[in-house]
């Protein structure tokens, strides 16, 4: 019988590709890979997380926008979604962003308290910013 380990993916989203990363259970990374915004995206991307292993959570930047659809693929395969914050704008500024720091990044940083979405809990409205 062949071990199975547990899996933490992390997806940081584009309006036309996602970028996801595969963590084992203590943070080494196992691989990084894109995948094209699509629903045939979102089952190659699950598909290829589900190859390292058990997936037993994955942290999606933006499931309120481009991140809603896969959210949804990926709660409706039993996995647990929890939303992944942006790195601070300032921060990105200064530093200037770079998706493959990020990616290594993404599964560590769930939004405080670890909040779980649920698909349709204001996934794929886009949000306001009050400005």
């Amino acid at each position: 019988m062949v071990d199975t380990c547990a899996v933490t993916g992390g997806v940081d989203t584009h309006a036309d590709a996602h970028v996801a990363a595969a963590l084992d259970g203590i943070g080494g990374l196992l691989g990084v890979r894109e995948f094209p915004a699509t629903l045939a995206g979102y089952g190659q991307l699950l598909g290829w997380l589900t190859g390292f292993g058990t997936v037993g959570l994955a942290g999606i930047e933006g499931t309120g926008s481009y991140g809603a659809g896969l959210a949804r693929h990926i709660a409706a395969a039993g996995i647990g979604v929890v939303e992944v914050d942006r790195p601070d704008r300032q921060d990105r500024r200064r530093k200037g962003k770079s998706d493959p720091s990020m990616r290594s990044a993404l599964p560590a940083q769930p939004s405080p308290g670890g909040r779980r979405v649920r698909p349709g809990a204001g996934m794929g409205r886009w949000r306001r910013s009050g400005r």
